[in-house]
């Protein structure tokens, strides 16, 4: 627990110029709308703060500055002012520094970066890997290390192609900084921040006991965040599969009953994207607007899933009349109207089924030559991966991300509507969702998809929906199938 009486960490994050300082507060506090982002140097002009909590009070002040511009010229001004002075540690000359004209004029940024950090039990030195290590590199090291504090280089943009993360290892290591964590704004490691955390504990070992605690809590609400996400995905999916349209024969009602369909998913699933992204905290433009092939659909009705049949009062195996009714319901409605057909409006009006008023329009409206739609399996398989994918890229995308969300479409088998083989070896170990990452490439539903086909009521997108514990329940089942642990 956080000691709420105790000040917070305070932490200074400085740099050179343009090396992703900005990006790592707005990754670190998962707000897109920190500061300002841009690939030109110099963005930053003046110090900004945030803050981290845990269990509800500020564990961690973070302070944004400007970038250091002139090392090499500070350095040489340094030396100039030791000469004319009596011998100095490093703070005190870093003071002296402060009081000078030159610290508002020629030299104002790198002041107000030594400043802060002189204020702040540490720093926070973001390194550009791609850049190559220069003079003025180890000139404004060896001065931010005269602050007298604890000094932790992040290494930023370390998937980059043109990194130069070794080269900077040991040039850190040269200037006895050998204590450093790879962090990418951009696409951080999943324990990108509890590694981040665990490097300043080593540094700080007074304080070691609040980043233990932010580290806790960064890794409960990732958790959360993770559960809320399979959540949305999981209802989209029981509303999707759910989802049954009336149409009468003609062409004419059956073009324009696909056509709702379609809509009605689409919609369905854009709504679901909204919600995600607001989940993690990124806005419509990181993910632009993608087309789900919804070209498939399947004609009839489902009403042969156990639970449904359960529902309606047929207890398969007890009893002549439920083995009756079982079959006059596979006969009506794999057979159109024959003698099963009869029993079943017999056995209704005489009350023997029970669940006649639950179906009983869906039945007459079959009777009369009506035909329902549903999404096809294959169109809900990919609108599953589709959303997993897309879930998983939040996850691990920064908030300094400045590229939209590109979604790999989904791979289907050559010469079907269906999707690809898992790529995973069947020998591999797999967790709950890679195993149902594995059967939707397949083709194959979950068990909570093959019983929300049965129950059209389900369906948040029908006029006919009705909560239920039973659905409650599928949700549930089906959110900790997706959910990545």
């Amino acid at each position: 627990m956080i000691d709420a009486s105790a000040p917070p960490l305070r932490l200074a994050v400085v740099g050179h110029t343009n090396t992703g300082k900005t990006s790592l507060l707005r990754t670190l506090t998962r707000d897109r709308s920190f500061g300002q982002v841009m690939d030109s140097p110099g963005t930053t002009r003046h110090v900004e703060g945030a803050r981290l909590l845990s269990d509800g009070h500020t564990a961690v002040e973070l302070f944004d500055t400007p970038g250091m511009e002139d090392g090499i010229g500070l350095m040489d001004y340094l030396d100039q002012l030791a000469q004319r002075a009596e011998r100095l540690d490093g703070p005190e000359r870093i003071r002296r520094f402060l009081g000078t004209p030159e610290s508002a004029h020629r030299f104002e940024q790198e002041a107000r970066v030594l400043a802060k950090l002189l204020e702040c039990d540490a720093g926070l030195y973001v390194v550009d890997v791609r850049d190559p290590v220069l003079g003025k590199h180890k000139d404004e090291l060896a001065i931010l290390a005269s602050c007298g504090r604890p000094l932790l280089p992040v290494l930023n943009f370390t998937h980059s192609p043109q990194q130069r993360t070794d080269s900077w290892r040991e040039a850190l290591a040269r200037l006895n900084l050998h204590a450093m964590v790879e962090f990418d704004t951009v696409a951080p490691a999943l324990d990108g921040e509890a590694q981040l955390y665990d490097k300043l504990a080593l540094l700080l070992d007074a304080r070691a006991s609040v980043l233990q605690n932010l580290k806790e809590d960064v890794a409960r609400q990732r958790a959360i965040r993770r559960a809320d996400a399979a959540r949305l995905i999981a209802e989209l999916l029981v509303d999707a599969a759910a989802l049954r349209l009336s149409s009468a024969p003609d062409e004419t009602a059956l073009a324009q009953a696909t056509q709702a369909l379609r809509a009605k998913i689409s919609e369905r699933e854009n709504a679901c994207v909204r919600a995600l992204l607001k989940r993690y905290k990124f806005n419509a433009q990181d993910f632009p607007r993608h087309t789900l092939p919804l070209e498939g659909e399947r004609w009839g009705m489902d009403l042969f899933h156990p639970q449904a049949l359960k529902d309606a009062g047929l207890h398969l195996g007890k009893g002549m009349a439920a083995g009756a009714m079982a079959g006059a319901t596979v006969d009506l409605f794999t057979a159109g109207l024959s003698l099963g057909a009869a029993a079943l409006i017999g056995a209704a009006a005489g009350g023997l089924w029970q669940g006649a008023d639950r179906y009983g329009k869906r039945v007459v409206g079959l009777l009369k030559g009506y035909q329902e739609i549903s999404v096809d399996d294959a169109v809900l398989c990919l609108l599953a991966l589709r959303q997993i994918d897309l879930a998983r890229a939040l996850e691990r995308r920064g908030h300094a991300a400045q590229t939209p969300i590109s979604l790999e479409p989904a791979v289907l088998e050559p010469g079907t509507d269906r999707p690809g083989q898992d790529p995973t070896p069947e020998s591999a170990p797999q967790t709950p969702l890679a195993a149902t990452q594995a059967r939707l490439r397949k083709g194959r539903l979950p068990e909570p998809l093959i019983e929300a086909r049965s129950q059209p009521e389900w369906s948040t997108l029908s006029a006919q929906f009705q909560a239920s514990p039973r659905r409650e329940q599928a949700v549930r089942e089906l959110g900790e199938l997706l959910r990545e642990e």
